[in-house]
């Protein structure tokens, strides 16, 4: 996989990592002033049909602070509890606000709270007493103060964060192996010497014509590393048998021309290179033949 590639793929799964890893909470500031005055306004008028009103006028909703909201009546109005539980939640729910609220029903003349409850997302905090007892006829505001909920993820945010955050692990990982090995690829390839058409690799032990590889063995790699050295140089026998063999203990008088012919074979390829025989005297290897 190529660098490029690994790059683009870690921004693609750190973007997703951070929109995941990111909580979510609702920007109450921008549009949720509008929506909540509909919702309001949507809950005024089914209470006020609940009370068989039709015709009474629904007060504008006032803001009383940031998440604050308040909602007026011209006419007096009596309801069930259930009720504005139930109708004010559904409507909220439309419009895509929050389920943490509290709301109070409070008297106009002496802002005494007739009704109040508490709703939450979490089924442990939500409040509502008094079910099914009726609200006596009054004038009446309602106030709703929406509560901001501290932050937090889900776990399955967290498990695909986690998830996310491997995966971009293991592509630098595979990333750094792939450059050291790379690196050590053209370093591997640096320490080779030209033979003609050949690379010739002494610390590897072979020959590399184009695409072709031709593994030596330790002894012929001896003796073509000695021959590279001195181009065009007739080295005498003793000198060849003495550096290749000598710490065998025993030489063999036949194994350098037994190595020198395998030599030969190997590098046949390339018309240009020779290993030519000095009669009486030694080797010497010939370059640029043609």
């Amino acid at each position: 996989m190529s660098q490029k590639a690994l790059y683009i793929i870690a921004g693609i799964i750190c973007l997703l990592t951070i929109s995941w890893m990111v909580p979510f909470q609702e920007d109450s500031e921008s549009n949720q002033p509008e929506r909540v005055k509909i919702a309001l306004r949507a809950t005024g008028n089914q209470l006020l049909l609940s009370n068989q009103d039709s015709t009474s006028i629904i007060l504008p909703v006032v803001q009383l602070a940031p998440f604050k909201y308040q909602l007026s009546f011209e006419k007096e109005l009596t309801f069930l509890p259930d009720s504005l539980v139930s109708i004010l939640d559904k409507n909220l729910a439309k419009a895509g606000l929050s389920k943490n609220y509290i709301v109070e029903v409070l008297r106009c003349e002496d802002r005494e709270v007739s009704y109040s409850y508490e709703m939450s997302m979490y089924w442990e905090k939500t409040i509502v007493p008094c079910a099914g007892r009726q609200v006596p006829r009054a004038c009446h505001t309602i106030e709703i103060q929406f509560i901001k909920e501290p932050a937090s993820f889900s776990s399955s945010k967290i498990l695909i964060s986690l998830v996310a955050l491997g995966v971009i692990g293991f592509l630098v990982f595979r990333f750094r192996e792939s450059k050291k090995n790379t690196s050590s690829s053209k370093t591997t390839d640096i320490n080779y010497t030209s033979l003609g058409s050949f690379r010739f690799y002494p610390e590897q032990n072979k020959l590399v014509k184009e695409a072709k590889e031709l593994p030596l063995s330790p002894k012929e790699c001896e003796l073509l590393a000695i021959f590279v050295t001195r181009p065009n140089e007739v080295i005498k026998r003793e000198e060849l048998t003495k550096s290749v063999w000598e710490d065998n203990g025993v030489i063999v008088s036949r194994s350098l021309d037994t190595y020198i012919s395998k030599l030969r074979k190997k590098l046949a390829a390339d018309s240009s290179i020779k290993i030519a025989n000095i009669h009486g005297v030694g080797y010497r290897l010939e370059l640029g033949c043609d």
